[in-house]
């Protein structure tokens, strides 16, 4: 039974982090196609918690479930997946970057093309979906959803193009913007890259079947084989031959979100050739060398803050202990979020540990400040456990930007950071201190000397306002990537 439908102002805990993008997986010659698609999203649930589906195909028909709600509810029922006949299936769990969380918007979306039935699921955003969705509609295209990722659908019903492949290549020929997809058509799944890389999608193996996922822990969930990840721009194709590879678009520099890096992979993923457990406590060492102060612990704002606080506590020598408890069974509210209980939402998912606290100089280590809302109240919880000293360390430069790539920040206007100085920062949120690691500092933490202004090798916007990738709907009259007239697919 799927959850029911929630406008923002129904979620607790929204406003503290950026939200997790979506998450992808794919299966071709898999006789258990739908139930291994259904593990792998169960996986990648991290990366989006609003809806979830899975489209299959058994040579003949597609099956289609899509509903509003987590992987385990939509798919824990072994009748929903002996629906989902076939051995080719592609997934989708999906975190909206913009507007609300419809059942038309869930994904994989599907249509009828002249070239036979095809289904797409998609993490990322189209910068340009808002202009091209106008052309679109006016050469007489109809569209049932509000998601950027149905321009692609459109662009493919309109191409000249022969065949499947050709038309989805020469659609993204046509779009701007981050993004990675997995489709399905009548005997094949397919995985495509923006040419820059912004977004993750891997490639694995298990038996004589091929897979493409968003990140390698979805792998590990069906014991598949890592083979290596999708390259930038390319397309992939999984069928009855198996695996033929495409380079439709011109090699560009690399510019991979270095905040899969920082928050949204999983740990136990590997993105890029990099383990992410291990990058977070590069980082926090990192973080460690460029600001340290005297302190008698460091505790990790739970759960995305640990392996930071982990390498920060290892270089600074200063013991590492869980002063906060995170209750992971908190997700929607189930009471009228009025102010007054909305102020209670942070001890509904957090509580400290007041033995580990009590008495001592804390440094507090957070992957991020967004908002700054639950920053502060997370230092009030620290302080009225008794800490003599709350001194905050970030494993990221200050949040600055908004993205437009897939990410769902708030309008600049909202981030602290685009508002305030460090100084200001530290007062608002009551701490003794708060420090970021620098944005040369983050780099040399993922093994580089620093970021190169005139070549950097991630996509950082969210920190530098450079935006690697043209903001078209946005500089046409979009002002923010929130009321643009499109959603994002996540």
């Amino acid at each position: 039974m799927s959850a029911p439908a929630h406008s923002d102002k129904k979620y607790l805990f929204r406003l503290h982090k950026p939200r997790e993008e979506c998450g992808l997986f794919g299966i071709a010659g898999s006789s258990d196609a739908a139930a291994h698609t259904a593990l792998g999203l169960h996986a990648l649930q991290h990366r989006g918690q609003e809806s979830a589906g899975i489209v299959s195909f058994d040579g003949k028909r597609f099956y289609n479930e899509r509903e509003l709600g987590l992987v385990g509810d939509i798919f824990g029922d072994p009748a929903v997946i002996a629906r989902l006949k076939g051995s080719c299936s592609i997934g989708h769990v999906r975190y909206s970057t913009t507007g609300e969380t419809i059942k038309r918007n869930i994904q994989p979306l599907f249509a009828e093309l002249g070239c036979g039935g095809f289904a797409v699921a998609h993490n990322g955003n189209l910068t340009n979906g808002r202009a091209l969705r106008r052309d679109l509609v006016r050469r007489g295209c109809l569209f049932q959803s509000t998601t950027d990722t149905e321009v692609i659908i459109g662009l493919m019903a309109v191409s000249g193009q022969p065949s499947v492949v050709d038309r989805l290549a020469d659609a993204l020929r046509q779009v701007e913007g981050a993004y990675s997809l997995v489709a399905l058509t009548e005997g094949s799944v397919i995985g495509v890259r923006d040419p820059l890389g912004v977004r993750p999608l891997v490639l694995g193996k298990l038996g004589g079947a091929y897979m493409l996922a968003s990140e390698t822990c979805a792998l590990d969930i069906i014991g598949a084989e890592f083979v290596r990840d999708v390259s930038p721009g390319e397309m992939v194709v999984l069928d009855a031959n198996g695996l033929t590879c495409h380079n439709p678009f011109p090699v560009q520099p690399r510019r991979f979100c270095i905040f899969e890096h920082i928050y949204f992979a999983r740990p136990d993923s590997v993105v890029e050739g990099t383990s992410v457990y291990d990058a977070r406590t590069r980082i926090g060492r990192e973080l460690a060398r460029e600001s340290h102060v005297p302190a008698d612990v460091v505790i990790p704002v739970p759960d995305s803050g640990v392996p930071a606080a982990i390498g920060y506590a290892a270089e600074a020598k200063v013991p590492f202990e869980l002063g906060i408890i995170r209750n992971h069974y908190v997700g929607r509210t189930f009471i009228e979020p009025t102010d007054h209980i909305r102020h209670l939402g942070v001890k509904l998912k957090h509580n400290t540990n007041r033995a580990r606290i009590a008495g001592k100089r804390v440094i507090l280590v957070d992957d991020s400040i967004v908002r700054g809302t639950t920053s502060i109240k997370i230092v009030e919880m620290v302080r009225s456990a008794g800490a003599t000293q709350v001194h905050m360390r970030i494993s990221s430069p200050p949040t600055t930007h908004s993205c437009f790539y897939g990410i769902d920040t708030p309008e600049r206007d909202k981030l602290m950071a685009a508002r305030q100085t460090i100084d200001e920062m530290t007062k608002t949120i009551g701490v003794d201190s708060l420090a970021f690691i620098s944005i040369d500092g983050l780099y040399r933490a993922m093994g580089m000397r620093g970021r190169d202004a005139n070549r950097p090798q991630f996509c950082d916007a969210c920190f530098t306002g450079e935006y690697p990738i043209p903001l078209t709907d946005r500089d046409g009259g979009s002002l923010q990537p929130q009321l643009s007239l499109l959603s994002g697919s996540g």
